[in-house]
């Protein structure tokens, strides 16, 4: 009796349900679903490329943790040097998942040239240097190369290179102001070996990137003195625990700060991407979830008779119930399948092409940035079929109210 009864079940299901497949509601809850995935897939992977990448930029000039002497006050610009004989240096083995351990330091010039004069912090690293990030905004030449010898090569940026005119293998001179401003000020004349463009104007238009025996010579400091540490993280997520740890592992003469101290507005406006893609993601399922109660309810009224038949046979309300869900089920699934392929194709077509561009003076990037996560999207996929689900338990109750004897009469 219980193969019977649910062969009935599946039977009279089978039928009902081919004979509505093309039914609009059925279709615009579909849609829903899938429109609904496509949206919160293209929120969520914008959301993270935009963070990733503002984050990126702003490690690629400044590191993830800077170890400096206290005496600089935080300011932009090196005043008091420190010795490259500590510890941490040239690897921070007390602290794990640390990629890296360059020096630097800065000092504030003009870049003068027979026409124009442009103000820039003239940023000085060493051999130890990681150029990753500027060879993956290079546009022109090459990344410097700085070894024993003092060298006059320079990389400098796209904003900096129109505005005075100048263009790769150029020389110039920059001037660097004393502290007794009755002498002249030192002059330097560099040469532009390469040219990039990170996007990010705020640091562009400021940032000459050069050898930093330079700035020792200037500023009187031994060969052994610099401006400071930068510590490259492997995993930025860890930056605010192991920005503490660095702290602890270093001397007392030294202050640490991570990015997101010294940069806090643009990392507490991107923080704002989260709400606003947590809101998305609510609507969407809010909206696919009341499509669904929609489409479920025309499904129970066409089916009355069919929910007769079942309870007539034996079958309880609750089995009949989950008929529905499954039936419901298989449309959220289907809605998902699309909505998962159409996304992933624009996600793609984005990132390979780079078709819709941003302006760089408000978001930093060029172009919208893309940061897939499978298991991001797996959680999306899982968590709208559930909460579709769960919210379609409460209208299948009205089966459990229909009389099979006034159902099998119902027209």
């Amino acid at each position: 009796m219980n193969y019977e009864l649910f062969l009935a079940k599946r039977i009279i299901a089978a039928k009902e349900y081919k004979s509505s497949i093309s039914s609009p509601i059925i279709k615009i809850a579909i849609i829903a679903i899938a429109l609904g995935i496509i949206i919160m897939m293209i929120s969520v992977a914008t959301s993270f490329g935009l963070q990733e990448k503002i984050r990126e930029k702003i490690s690629g000039f400044n590191g993830h943790v800077q170890i400096t002497n206290f005496d600089n006050n935080n300011s932009e610009i090196t005043l008091e040097p420190v010795s490259v004989e500590q510890d941490f240096y040239p690897e921070f083995t007390s602290v794990d998942n640390v990629n890296n351990v360059q020096v630097f330091a800065t000092k504030a010039g003009i870049i003068r040239t027979e026409t124009d004069f442009e103000g820039i912090i003239f940023k000085g690293v060493s051999s130890d240097y990681n150029w990753s990030f500027f060879k993956e905004y290079l546009v022109e030449g090459n990344v410097p190369t700085y070894t024993n010898e003092a060298s006059n090569e320079v990389l400098i940026s796209t904003i900096i290179s129109k505005r005075l005119n100048l263009k790769l293998g150029d020389t110039f001179n920059i001037l660097f102001v004393k502290k007794d401003t009755n002498k002249p000020p030192w002059l330097r004349v560099v040469k532009i070996v390469g040219i990039y463009n990170s996007g990010f104007q705020e640091f562009d238009e400021n940032f000459v990137i050069a050898d930093i025996k330079h700035i020792q010579k200037m500023n009187r400091w031994k060969a052994t003195e610099v401006g400071g540490f930068e510590v490259i993280l492997n995993n930025f997520d860890e930056i605010e625990s192991k920005s503490d740890e660095i702290y602890k592992e270093t001397s007392s003469t030294l202050n640490t700060a991570s990015i997101l101290e010294k940069h806090p507005g643009i990392f507490e406006w991107i923080s704002l991407f989260d709400n606003n893609t947590y809101l998305i993601i609510v609507i969407m399922i809010l909206v696919a979830g009341i499509n669904m109660i929609t489409a479920l309810l025309v499904l129970i009224l066409e089916r009355t008779q069919m929910i007769g038949i079942l309870k007539a046979l034996g079958s309880s309300n609750l089995s009949v119930r989950k008929v529905f869900l499954y039936n419901a089920a298989y449309l959220i699934l289907k809605g998902l399948f699309w909505g998962n392929l159409i996304g992933f194709s624009i996600l793609f077509i984005q990132k390979q092409f780079e078709l819709i561009s941003l302006n760089p003076e408000t978001y930093y990037v060029n172009t919208v940035p893309i940061a897939i996560n499978f298991w991001t999207i797996l959680l999306l996929n899982v968590g709208t079929l559930l909460l579709c689900l769960i919210m379609l338990i409460v209208p299948t109750i009205i089966i459990s109210k229909i009389s099979p004897v006034k159902a099998i009469k119902f027209d």
